[in-house]
């Protein structure tokens, strides 16, 4: 019983320590610029403010327009690593062929590259395609996930041989095996690899700043660094509640799909 509370303890510690930038973030957006500028913590605002600043967040700056960009970004690259990971994790889990442990090993040494170290290659090959400055500047890069096709083999791996025979034998080509045997058992783990994939790309700040420098291109980060301004001093209300903004769609689609999230990571697969 001790250990169990002890537990607990620690967990809400924990869950505290990460959470309180978040609500300090959101109290900020609340707060009129005089309640801001305190040399003391101050939790409530005495006078609510969060009108003038989410409205300044929309006008001081197309925030709307990023939040759109964020959304055609992060969605066109998930469909297409969907595209090109699950027929690389199928060829890795479910056909023999000469070469493929090599292959997958491969794999998994790729998982220890950050993106950043290929970063200027990768600006370079834009740069000489004549793609920067584009949608397709800021989608190609991430088409391939290895990531991604690692945790459908990992998830492959556990749907029955059977069930591919089966389709096999009703005479269901491989690529039809993919899209209409082995995607509608991949949910659970295809939720999971979304909620990581629409994170990583909706907060990456790295890439875009290199890859575009047009405002009407911009992402929710690059967005959000426009209410930074060092000149006149920054608008943290109007900053704070542009960051809320940006990260609420984050957070309604884990609550609405953390059931799935979890079942896909514990590979549950089918029973």
């Amino acid at each position: 019983m001790f250990s169990r509370t002890l537990r607990h303890v620690v967990l809400l510690l924990l869950a505290a320590v990460v959470l309180f930038p978040f609500i300090w973030m959101v109290l900020t957006s609340l707060k009129p610029p005089e309640e801001i500028y305190v040399d003391h913590i101050r939790w409530l605002p005495d006078r609510m403010y969060w009108i003038e600043n989410y409205t300044r967040a929309f006008t001081k700056a197309p925030l709307a327009q990023y939040l759109l960009n964020g959304v055609i970004v992060t969605v066109s690259i998930f469909l297409l690593q969907v595209f090109v990971n699950l027929p690389a994790a199928y060829a890795l889990s479910k056909l023999r062929w000469k070469g493929r442990e090599f292959v997958f090993g491969l794999v998994l040494a790729c998982l220890l590259i950050p993106p950043h170290a290929v970063a200027i290659p990768v600006f370079l090959l834009l740069h000489q395609l004549g793609l920067l400055n584009s949608y397709a500047s800021l989608i190609l890069p991430w088409t391939i996930s290895v990531f991604g096709i690692f945790l459908m083999r990992q998830f492959f791996m556990t749907v029955p041989d059977d069930l591919v025979d089966a389709a096999r034998m009703d005479g269901i080509s491989e690529f039809g095996i993919v899209w209409r045997v082995m995607l509608p058992v991949a949910y659970p783990a295809l939720t999971a690899f979304g909620i990581f994939s629409l994170v990583a790309h909706w907060n990456d700040y790295f890439w875009p700043l290199i890859a575009v420098n047009e405002q009407a291109l911009f992402t929710p980060p690059l967005g959000v660094v426009h209410f930074r301004n060092d000149d006149a001093g920054t608008d943290f209300g109007a900053l704070m509640a542009a960051a809320t903004v940006v990260i609420t769609p984050l957070l309604v689609a884990f609550v609405f799909l953390q059931r799935r999230f979890v079942q896909g990571i514990t590979m549950t697969g089918m029973k």
